[in-house]
């Protein structure tokens, strides 16, 4: 089997060594400091799940699409940050003949959305979603560390795409280390997992404290109970649904297990502000507000923790 792994942060290279260690061609395409590392000093995974070691020259690391041998992909894995979700689409337009006109893209991608942005330029059948609850932490180029785990990886379609499609890449990650199945209620997980984050991600940021900590303050309760409300009565009244009925249903299983599972795990957000990094809140709280608005529906502590979010990210970039 053929992957293409689009984005060699944490996430890309923790599926990369599920795919090598089951025994498929990976390429990967990353930053040229990430590319430099793993060609010079291969792959290393960490972690809950085991060691992994992939030599340099189990796998290909490049730059750029135009790197890409002319030879099609099984699968693309796009694990970019939800912002470089348009220009990445963009550049797969440009060099698609390198990489197959009917390779199904798998979008490893946080927040809501960017099944949208790649449905606006290839077929709906083609565009697949992962619903990742695994912590990845990159302490080097070239090194991932899994941290936490929840539940495994769910892959399916919004666009009632086949299932037997993604079978086999499931059954490569799984069988590389990291518990992976397709699912046809991916539209469900994603949601489940808006909620996980839209609550936990910013105030963790915020804050600067792992998950486990927000959740033993009653007044830290008090705010993610009523972003995980508001964001509720949105996916609602935009027409979607998830694993429940109620935001109070949900709630149960968020401190009963989610984030006793991942109490230790720090946020996507808080780890890109303390890189001086751009954060992907508008992918998640952001596309939360767009939303209500376009839906009449008032969110108000979705809005602060948004505008407390933009405001350390200007800061530090200052």
């Amino acid at each position: 089997m053929n992957t293409l792994i689009y984005g060699g942060g944490a996430v890309g290279l923790g599926l990369a060594s599920c795919l090598i260690r089951s025994g498929n061609r990976v390429d990967i395409v990353a930053r040229p400091a990430t590319a430099a590392a793993l060609r010079s000093e291969g792959l290393l995974r960490t972690g809950i799940f085991g060691r992994i070691q992939a030599a340099p020259e189990a796998f290909h690391s490049r730059t750029s699409l135009a790197e890409l041998a002319d030879v099609p992909y099984d699968y693309i894995l796009i694990c970019t940050k939800s912002f470089d979700s348009a220009p990445t689409a963009r550049a797969f337009v440009e060099q698609g003949n390198r990489v197959g006109k009917d390779t199904p893209f798998v979008l490893f991608q946080n927040g809501w959305g960017n099944a949208e942005v790649f449905s606006a330029h290839f077929e709906k059948r083609r565009i697949y979603s992962a619903r990742v609850i695994t912590g990845f932490r990159r302490p080097r180029p070239n090194e991932v560390e899994i941290t936490v785990h929840a539940d495994a990886i769910h892959i399916g379609s919004l666009f009632a795409g086949e299932l037997s499609v993604i079978g086999s890449l499931c059954r490569a990650i799984d069988g590389g280390g990291i518990p992976c199945r397709s699912t046809d209620a991916i539209e469900q997980d994603l949601w489940a997992k808006m909620l996980y984050n839209c609550a936990l991600n910013p105030l963790g940021a915020i804050l600067g404290v792992p998950y486990g900590a927000l959740a033993e303050a009653a007044s830290t309760r008090t705010l993610m109970d009523r972003i995980v409300t508001e964001v509720f009565a949105v996916m609602l009244a935009a027409g979607y649904r998830t694993h429940w009925h109620e935001a109070g249903r949900f709630l149960e299983v968020f401190y009963g297990r989610l984030v006793p599972d991942t109490a230790q795990h720090q946020s996507s957000t808080l780890q890109d502000l303390t890189a001086g990094k751009r954060t992907e809140i508008d992918a998640l709280n952001g596309a939360v507000l767009q939303l209500a608005q376009k839906h009449g529906v008032a969110v108000p502590y979705n809005r602060a923790v948004y505008s407390l979010i933009q405001f350390l990210e200007s800061a530090r970039r200052s």
